[in-house]
C-alpha cells in the first residue's frame, strides 16, 4: 500500500508559505472538488483526482500515478520541518522550499536549506510573487506560455532573479534550474516561478512534486495497516476536551481505545487513545480509525507533559517493547553528547535535534541538551564548565527568564543566527581574555636616563628618563642593555604627580631604591623593562595583539639575555 508522500512548506517569513497552500486549496474548490481537499490538523490532504484536474493536461498520463495524493503540512517554517522528525532522518518525503523572487536568499531560507541538506531531504523551490514583477501581465494559462507571451523587459527581470538565485544556491552547494530546464532530478533542484496571488505555476508545482514522488519515493511511501507510529507536532488546549495532541501518522494505523507510547525526557509516557479527530466542515468529527498518512488530533489521559517533536507509537500488547523503541529515539537527541561544551536548550525534539547537528557541524561541542525552559540546573551546568568560552546557554524560541551573573545566555528564534552570535561573543570573549591576560604580564619597555636629571643618588635613586619605547609602570625590575640589574621601579612622577605608568615620549622621574647613580646606573643609560622568561614565552603566544614597537622591544631584550643563556626564552 502506498502512501500520500508528506510535505513541507519551508522559508523565511512573509515569502508566502501558507499563501501557497492557501491557494492550493482555493483551486481545488473552484474546481469543484471541495470533496476531494481536506483540511486536517496541521496539514492538507490533496487526493490524487484533485491534482490531476488542476494539473490538467501537464500530466501526459495520468492513469500511470499511483501515490494517493499529497499532505501538506501547514505548520508555518521550519519548525515543522524539524518536528517532523523520525529515528535516524526526517519524516518529511520531500519539501517546498519558498522565495520571494524580489528578495531571494534571506537568513530563513538558508537555514532551511541547511537543514534539508542535513537530513538528505529532496525539495523543490517555488519562486513565489512573479506577479510582482512590473509590468507584469496575468492570465489564466500555463505558466510557460505565460511566461513567453511577457514584455522582454519583464521576460529578464524574471530571468535575472532567477539566475541571480541560481548563482547564489550554487555558491552554497545546489545546483538548480527553471524546471523545464531540469535534465537531472537526481542531480538538480526544480525552481517553479509561480504566484500564491494569481495561481500561476501552482499546476507546473503540484505535477513537479507528484512525479517526483512518483519516480523517485515510492519505495519509502510503503505503508502497512499495522500497529501506527506518528510523531507530535503541537500540545495544545481544545474547548471541551482538554489537553490535545496535533501529530502526523507517518505509518500503519491508529485506532480508538488503543495503548500508546509517546517519547519523554523523563521516560515513556503510556496513556490510552480516548478519541481520533479530524475536522468536517469547521467541526471536529470523532472517527473510531485511521491510516497514514493523515494528519491528527489526538485525545487522551497523562498527556501534559508532552513535548513537540517526540515520537508515538501504538504499544499493541508488548507495552514495554514500545517504550523502549520510542525512549531511544528520544535518548538519541538527549544523551550528553560531549565532555566539555556549551548548554543546549529548545522548545522541541526536533528544534533540538536541528540545533545539534550545526553545532557539531560547527565543531561547537555540547555538554548537554534538552527541550523545556531554562532551569537553575541547566545555568548551574553551565557555569561549572572551567572553559570561560563553554559557560554558554543556547536557547532556541525558549524564553531566557532565568539568568546567572557568569554565564551568557543567547537566544533567538533562528538557529543560525544563535549560531552565529555565539560565534561573534567567542571571537569578542577570546579578545577580551587574552587583554586580559596581557595586563597580568611584564610588558616591554625601554627608557633613557636624561642628562643633569639625577635627583638623587641613593636611598633610593631618583632619576628623569624618556621613555623611548614600551609603557613604563609602577613595580617592574630593569636591567642595563649589558644585562645588568638596574633595579626595581618603586615609583613614577610626572610634573610633580605620583602617575601609574608612562607612553613612549614622555619625560617622568622614577625612583630606584637599592641603586646608587653614578655606580650601577649613569646618565644616557639605556635600561629595559626586565621581562621574565615565563612571560616572554606568554607574550609570544599573544603576538597577534603586540604592536610592532612592542615585538621590536622583545627582540632586543631577548639578544640582551642570549648573550648570558642562548636558550632563553626560546
Amino acid at each position: 500500500m502506498i502512501r500520500q508522500p508528506i510535505c513541507v512548506f519551508m522559508g523565511h517569513v512573509d515569502h508566502g508559505k501558507t499563501s501557497l497552500q492557501d491557494r492550493i486549496r482555493h483551486t481545488a474548490v473552484a474546481k469543484s472538488e471541495a470533496g476531494a481537499i481536506t483540511q486536517m490538523i496541521s496539514s492538507s490532504a490533496v487526493s490524487i483526482e484533485t491534482v490531476k484536474r488542476i494539473c490538467g493536461n501537464l500530466i501526459k498520463d495520468p492513469s500511470t500515478l499511483t501515490v494517493p495524493g499529497l499532505l501538506f503540512i501547514d505548520t508555518p517554517g521550519h519548525a515543522a520541518f524539524t518536528n517532523l522528525r523520525k529515528r535516524g532522518g526526517n519524516l518529511a518525503d520531500i519539501a517546498v522550499l519558498v522565495i520571494d523572487v524580489n528578495e531571494g536568499i534571506m537568513p530563513q531560507t538558508a537555514e532551511s536549506i541547511e537543514i534539508l541538506k542535513q537530513y538528505k531531504t529532496p525539495f523543490i523551490i517555488a519562486l513565489n510573487k512573479i506577479d510582482l514583477l512590473q509590468g507584469w501581465k496575468k492570465k489564466e494559462i500555463p505558466l510557460l506560455q505565460l511566461v513567453e507571451e511577457q514584455a522582454d523587459n519583464v521576460k529578464q527581470l524574471l530571468d535575472t532573479g532567477l539566475y541571480e538565485l541560481v548563482g547564489k544556491l550554487y555558491d552554497i552547494g545546489i545546483n538548480a534550474d527553471r524546471f523545464d530546464r531540469v535534465s537531472d532530478f537526481t542531480k538538480q533542484v526544480a525552481i517553479i516561478p509561480c504566484s500564491a496571488e494569481t495561481g500561476t505555476g501552482i499546476p507546473e508545482m503540484l505535477m513537479v512534486l507528484v512525479g517526483l514522488a512518483q519516480k523517485f519515493l515510492e519505495e519509502s511511501l510503503k505503508t502497512t495497516m499495522d500497529a501506527g507510529k506518528a510523531t507530535v507536532l503541537e500540545v495544545k488546549e481544545e474547548k471541551g476536551i482538554g489537553k490535545v495532541l496535533d501529530a502526523i501518522l507517518y505509518d500503519g494505523v491508529l485506532k480508538q481505545g488503543d495503548a500508546i507510547a509517546i517519547g519523554d525526557p523523563d521516560g515513556a509516557i503510556i496513556t490510552k487513545i480516548r478519541g481520533i479527530f479530524i475536522p468536517e466542515k469547521g467541526k471536529l468529527k470523532s472517527v473510531t480509525e485511521i491510516s497514514a498518512a493523515a494528519g491528527i488530533r489526538i485525545s487522551a489521559p497523562d498527556i501534559e507533559k508532552v513535548i513537540p517533536g517526540v515520537p508515538l507509537a501504538s504499544a499493541g500488547k508488548d507495552i514495554e517493547k514500545a517504550k523502549e523503541d520510542v525512549q531511544k529515539e528520544v535518548e538519541a537527541v538527549m544523551l550528553d553528547t560531549d565532555n566539555e561544551g556549551v548548554v543546549v536548550k529548545a522548545d522541541s525534539l526536533g528544534s533540538l535535534e536541528a540545533l545539534l547537528k550545526m553545532l557539531r557541524e560547527k565543531k561547537i561541542p555540547v555538554k548537554k541538551g534538552s527541550v523545556g525552559t531554562i532551569t537553575k540546573k541547566d545555568l548551574a551546568d553551565a557555569s561549572s564548565e572551567d572553559n570561560p568560552y563553554y559557560k554558554v546557554l543556547l536557547a532556541f524560541n525558549v524564553p531566557a527568564d532565568e539568568e546567572k551573573a557568569d554565564v551568557k545566555i543567547i537566544s533567538h528564534n533562528v538557529i543560525y543566527t544563535i549560531i552565529e552570535d555565539y560565534e561573534k561573543w567567542l571571537a569578542e570573549e577570546k579578545k577580551r581574555q587574552e587583554k586580559k591576560a596581557l595586563e597580568a604580564l611584564t610588558m616591554p619597555a625601554k627608557m633613557q636616563i636624561l642628562r643633569k636629571c639625577i635627583f638623587r643618588q641613593s636611598n633610593p635613586a631618583v632619576v628623569g628618563v624618556l621613555v623611548l619605547g614600551g609603557v613604563v609602570k609602577a613595580d617592574v625590575d630593569l636591567i642595563k642593555a649589558d644585562g645588568s640589574n638596574a633595579g626595581t621601579i618603586k615609583a613614577i612622577q610626572m610634573e610633580k604627580e605620583t602617575v601609574e605608568k608612562a607612553e613612549k615620549g614622555k619625560e617622568v622621574a622614577i625612583s630606584l631604591p637599592g641603586i646608587t647613580a653614578g655606580r650601577q646606573i649613569d646618565e644616557d643609560d639605556i635600561l629595559y623593562a626586565d621581562v621574565p622568561e615565563r612571560d616572554f614565552k606568554e607574550l609570544k603566544k599573544y603576538k597577534n595583539l603586540l604592536k610592532e614597537e612592542d615585538i621590536k622591544l622583545l627582540k632586543e631584550l631577548a639578544e640582551i639575555k642570549r648573550k648570558q643563556n642562548s636558550l632563553w626564552g626560546v
